[in-house]
């Protein structure tokens, strides 16, 4: 009897011995994960990552680049539009005028027919609706003038492009910008959809933005374009669509919401009312409207973003 109790507790003792070199190997593990994993986020800070398991093992995903990656992405993105051919950049500001202005008419078409609501509601309405136009003209590749303004100066502060090329995309996008929003105004004109409250909300639009004068106009503008070129860098910055869409939405819900002026918006806008029956001339809409708004998203564009972040993450800023 004594040998076998003797060998039993000799199999338990070595049971007990394996298991607590099973938990001291898990242990061990644990402790050697949470320190990889530890010396990865000290490693990628600048940057928020994921990991997923692929079939080569742990993979990184970058879902947000920094700020300066960010600036760098757009510079390049002003060089590479500045190597389009002005047929290949008309027409992607065509598409891009389009889209500004089917998201113009949903956005008029829904807050004027709201019914008997406060002009809060109604404006709310609108600049929640608004911000698809630039989520379809960033993922499709169009082109917007406002936009162009600042990555080709971008371009053109980091010493990558001349000032012909800036022109050049500048007056392209814009001619471009013009046709697209003009098209869909006369489509809503033709298809008889400019009615009852889209009728009246258009009209109303009309008169508020032509009743300022040039120089508050042109502040407007400015603090517009500037809302607009950040949606442009945060859906830059963003690597994943849903990403994307939460930079564009926000900025570009904010002007709206505030009533600042965005010059391809008013593009499509200002026909809308005149169409509508607003009691106001094509010229007289121009010279109060769009040529102060032209001008300060020009100056948003340029100096406020494409200068701003060249001074802080490019070569403006070096040795300072």
């Amino acid at each position: 009897v004594k040998p076998a109790t003797q060998a039993a507790s000799a199999l338990r003792s070595q049971e007990g011995s394996g298991l607590g070199k099973a938990g001291f190997g898990f242990l061990g593990g644990l402790s050697a994960a949470i320190g990889a994993r530890a010396a990865l986020r000290r490693r990628s800070r600048p940057q928020w990552r994921i990991t997923r398991r692929g079939d080569e093992g742990l993979t990184n995903l970058v879902m947000v680049k920094t700020p300066k990656g960010t600036f760098d992405a757009l510079v390049e993105k002003g060089v590479d539009n500045s190597n389009m051919s002005v047929m290949k950049i008309l027409w992607a500001s065509i598409m891009g005028g389009c889209y500004v202005g089917l998201a113009g008419l949903l956005s008029i078409a829904i807050a004027g027919n709201l019914g008997d609501v406060s002009i809060s509601a109604q404006r709310f309405c609108f600049a929640a609706l608004f911000p698809v136009n630039l989520l379809l003209v960033l993922q499709s590749g169009g082109q917007l003038f406002t936009g162009n303004s600042a990555t080709m100066a971008m371009a053109y502060f980091e010493g990558r492009i001349g000032v012909q090329k800036v022109l050049k995309s500048w007056v392209t996008s814009y001619i471009g910008n013009v046709i697209g929003c003009m098209t869909i105004a006369l489509v809503a004109n033709y298809t008889h959809l400019l009615v009852a409250g889209t009728q009246e909300l258009a009209i109303a639009t009309v008169l508020k933005k032509c009743g300022a004068g040039f120089g508050p106009t042109l502040v407007k503008a400015i603090m517009c374009n500037w809302l607009v070129c950040m949606a442009v860098f945060l859906c830059t910055q963003a690597n994943d669509l849903t990403g994307k869409m939460v930079g564009i939405w926000f900025p570009i819900s904010m002007f709206v919401a505030i009533g600042f002026e965005h010059s391809v918006a008013n593009m499509f806008l200002l026909p809308a009312g005149f169409f509508s029956g607003a009691p106001l001339t094509p010229l007289q809409m121009i010279c109060r409207n769009l040529i102060p708004v032209s001008i300060g998203n020009a100056i948003a564009g340029a100096i406020v973003v494409g200068a701003g972040f060249s001074f802080s993450q490019g070569k403006l800023g070096k040795g300072l």
